[in-house]
């Protein structure tokens, strides 16, 4: 999580703009993610050009081709005439950005959809000079500390998790992605994406797996382009989804502007091979306000179980999906949640359910989680459904979330990647698979606890004859003692 330090320095970047004039807490964010962005796109030309003088080649995608160096992150923050700072970030930079999303054709990238709304808002050359040195100072390394960052930015809107949306932790999203294990084949969509997390995890494993797959769109025109897709109804996240996607060589990716609840999956059903996805659980909506082909699957208001029914609108026949649910979905007793589970085990096929430590989301919800893995089939398949009881996922389950040893992932993944080796494990272990048979005896209660067995730690006691004679020599100590302190007190 954040630390306190670089908590700090972003406090101290928050005031500098509420103290030179900027007081809309949205306005604070746009302007930061921008400035932030700038600095990761320098970086990122940086590791290309030393890949490039290192190997004499680079997949890495550089942002800055020739004549547009001065545009730099590394350039600007030198710059000592602070006016000439200002100049150049309204009129060259941000057209630059909004440029980057632009496709060979001429054609404007989703990319370039959400960045034509930017505006460069900093109103004195004062002001920016400060927030660039502050923000020079501010560590990017490590991918978690950028999430965890936007994170706090956004706690300042007083929003955060306020309609279910929180931040789905980096090593949860990696255990998901590698389970799923996406091809370059696949087409991958995320209908509440948020800041587009899962989707650069998936961009990251294609890449890692499977070659040049996500090579910039150039050298393998028509791949990158519809590989994909993301959903939300949050403009700011669309543009900080758009901006990490692009940092991670996939500008082309569709990161599009939609309420999935409400427009259901009209135009877009059987069309994703894969959904990654970390739904809102934002309670209950009104039915007028809910796609009326999603009220056909499942009549509730329960966004939980609508975000299911949507998922299935979406996949392809065979199409896979790994989403996070609150546990209120494995076992709900409402005709909704039965008729939703019973759909999952007998018209498709339910292929795991991962238990999840309930601090998981810590410090933004305490709400008790599990992964849900199934493939839609329309036909049923369902056989035997692997759970696995995670108990530590490396950090500390409480608001601090500090790193330690113990850790279930890497063996949620090993023993996910070897289930013929899953048959012979007792119910009493971590990890089993549960026959669809018993599932139905069940009532399709997918909870973990429902299956498991406690195995009891057998101990033998000392014959009762013995301890009542205890208990009577006891007894008679005790009567001793008492004439004995009476006679002392006369």
């Amino acid at each position: 999580m954040i630390t306190g330090e670089l908590k700090n320095r972003v406090d101290r970047v928050w005031d500098a703009f509420w103290s030179g004039g900027i007081s809309n807490p949205l306005e604070v964010i746009e302007q930061v993610t921008y400035l932030l962005f700038m600095r990761q796109l320098d970086e990122q030309q940086m590791r290309a050009e030393r890949e490039l003088r290192r190997l004499g080649r680079t997949s890495t995608p550089m942002p800055f081709p020739e004549g547009t160096s001065h545009l730099r992150w590394s350039k600007i923050k030198v710059m000592t005439d602070t006016a000439e700072m200002h100049r150049l970030m309204g009129d060259e930079v941000f057209p630059f950005l909004r440029s980057l999303g632009d496709t060979p054709d001429g054609a404007t990238s989703s990319y370039g959809e959400h960045m034509a709304g930017a505006r460069y808002t900093i109103p004195s050359a004062g002001l920016l000079s400060r927030v660039v040195d502050m923000l020079d100072e501010i560590p990017l390394d490590d991918r978690d500390t950028n999430g965890d960052l936007y994170e706090y930015l956004l706690s300042k809107l007083a929003t955060s998790g306020t309609n279910g949306q929180f931040r789905t932790p980096r090593h949860i999203i990696s255990l998901m992605v590698d389970m799923m294990a996406p091809t370059a084949q696949d087409v991958v969509c995320d209908p509440a994406c948020g800041t587009a997390g899962f989707l650069m995890a998936a961009g990251e494993y294609v890449r890692t797996h499977h070659g040049d797959a996500l090579i910039d769109r150039a050298q393998t025109p028509g791949r990158a382009p519809a590989m994909f897709h993301g959903f939300d109804f949050d403009t700011t996240m669309l543009r900080i989804g758009s901006m990490n996607m692009l940092m991670h060589g996939v500008g082309s990716a569709k990161i599009e502007y939609r309420d999935s609840l409400s427009e259901g999956a009209a135009g877009e059903a059987s069309r994703y091979t894969m959904i990654l996805a970390n739904p809102p659980f934002a309670g209950s909506l009104n039915y007028e306000e809910t796609s009326k082909d999603l009220q056909s699957v499942v009549k509730t208001k329960k966004t939980e179980l609508l975000f299911l029914a949507l998922f299935l609108r979406l996949l392809k026949t065979g199409g896979r999906a790994a989403v996070i649910v609150p546990d209120g979905v494995l076992f709900g007793s409402s005709k909704a949640h039965k008729d939703l589970r019973r759909s999952l085990v007998e018209n498709h096929k339910l292929d795991a359910v991962v238990k999840l430590p309930s601090g998981v989301f810590k410090p933004y919800a305490g709400v008790s989680t599990a992964i849900l893995f199934f493939t839609k089939t329309g036909a049923g398949g369902t056989e035997d459904v692997w759970f696995y009881d995670v108990t530590a996922d490396g950090f500390s389950l409480d608001d601090k979330r500090t790193k330690i040893t113990d850790d279930d992932l890497p063996d949620v993944l090993a023993r996910w990647q070897n289930l013929d080796g899953e048959r012979d494990r007792a119910r009493t272990d971590q990890s089993f698979l549960v026959p669809k048979a018993d599932i139905v005896a069940e009532g399709y209660d997918l909870s973990i606890n429902r299956y498991k067995e406690i195995e009891h730690e057998e101990i033998e006691h000392r014959p009762t004859a013995d301890i009542l004679a205890d208990v009577e020599r006891l007894n008679g100590e005790i009567a001793e003692g008492v004439a004995r302190l009476r006679e002392a007190l006369g």
